[in-house]
């Protein structure tokens, strides 16, 4: 059997362990999309993780979903994050920049620019801005020449990731942003090459992960998916084909990996492992589900053929929770009042377990 906490061998990189932290929006960046201090050391503090996947990171102005996130598309971005890459590498950690675009899933209060999309069409719900929830604003619908652009803005800024001494970039194809409403049949109503048949919702995403392999190099490039997730109001026909279909182009390109969330049926998501040949990370918790995952759900999805787990929330209150997996010592709740508050409170001030001598 596979044991969470065996090495894995990541393309260049030697894994410590099997357990990696997911990305989670933190909210904590300074003006400007800058990282900072405390952001270096929430992520060293967690480096014992056999890979660190950051929050999201806009990878041009207009892709910014949220106020207090972090960029990589200006120099002084790129250099603000060498203070983290440096503090994770020193405390003996590997860590991958997660590239988001929010596509419709942002506001002109926040960027100052009207969101844009595949479709003129609105992602449900509310979205935040710096004055409070409001509701998701009409996108504009990318022009047919436009679409390469913001296919590139990946790959531009997992050039500056890896100038900033990040080992790897995660792509965000889930959860209802950019990539994810290419790939949806209601967000994306295009009938041009980039919408109707499946061939087509996957281009924007096999362009994108291209255009990133070329320039950092498929070892360095990773990609998440939320088959089947309805976030932000996203729904995909044809889920198993769908996927089927772009695991089968991201294979052709041979990425590091692929980052899958629990969105649809254990069922096909076996059928999702079966149907790509590398690397897997599994998230086995509904991403807005209640429930902390820990050690059982991780050793069920090594035991169907997942080679790494990724942890979210249970990271937030627990910087030791590799050590807490391997000893069996309680994981300790989050408060979520925390979560995107600012600040160091419920960020820095969670504590590592007394272990006895």
């Amino acid at each position: 059997m596979t044991s969470l906490f065996q090495p894995y061998q990541l393309g260049g990189l030697t894994l410590p362990n099997r357990v990696v932290m997911a990305p989670m929006t933190r909210v904590r960046a300074a003006a400007g999309g800058l990282a900072t201090p405390s952001m270096a050391t929430y992520y060293a503090q967690r480096a014992t993780a056999g890979l660190i996947v950051t929050e999201g990171v806009q990878p041009n102005l207009i892709g910014q979903s949220n106020p207090g996130t972090p960029g990589l598309h200006t120099d002084e971005q790129q250099e603000s994050w060498r203070q983290v890459t440096d503090a994770v590498h020193l405390n003996g950690g590997r860590i991958f920049a997660q590239l988001m675009h929010g596509g419709r899933v942002s506001h002109p209060d926040t960027t100052g620019l009207q969101p844009v999309g595949p479709s003129a069409v609105p992602a449900t719900g509310e979205v935040f801005t710096p004055t409070g929830p409001q509701a998701a604003p009409v996108p504009r619908a990318l022009e047919t020449s436009e679409v390469p652009e913001q296919a590139r803005s990946y790959a531009d800024a997992a050039r500056r990731a890896v100038d900033a001494g990040f080992d790897g970039v995660e792509l965000h194809g889930a959860n209802g942003y950019l990539i994810s409403q290419f790939l949806s049949s209601d967000a994306n109503l295009r009938t041009d090459g980039y919408g109707g048949s499946v061939a087509h919702r996957i281009r924007f995403a096999v362009e994108a992960v291209a255009a990133t392999v070329d320039a950092v190099g498929a070892a360095r490039t990773g990609i998440r998916l939320s088959p089947g997730g309805t976030f932000w109001g996203v729904h995909e026909t044809e889920v198993t084909e769908l996927y089927t279909a772009l695991l089968g182009e991201l294979a052709r390109l041979e990425v590091a990996y692929v980052h899958l969330e629990a969105t649809t049926d254990e069922e096909v998501l076996v059928q999702l492992r079966r149907a790509w040949p590398g690397t897997l990370v599994m998230n086995p918790a509904l991403p807005m589900g209640p429930k902390q995952v820990g050690r059982s759900e991780a050793d069920h999805w090594l035991d169907l053929g997942a080679e790494l787990i990724s942890f979210g929330r249970a990271f937030i209150a627990n910087p030791d929770l590799v050590e807490r997996l391997r000893t069996g010592v309680p994981i300790a709740p989050v408060d979520e009042a925390t979560w995107y508050q600012g600040g160091d409170a419920g960020y820095l001030t969670y504590p590592t377990y007394r272990y006895s001598a």
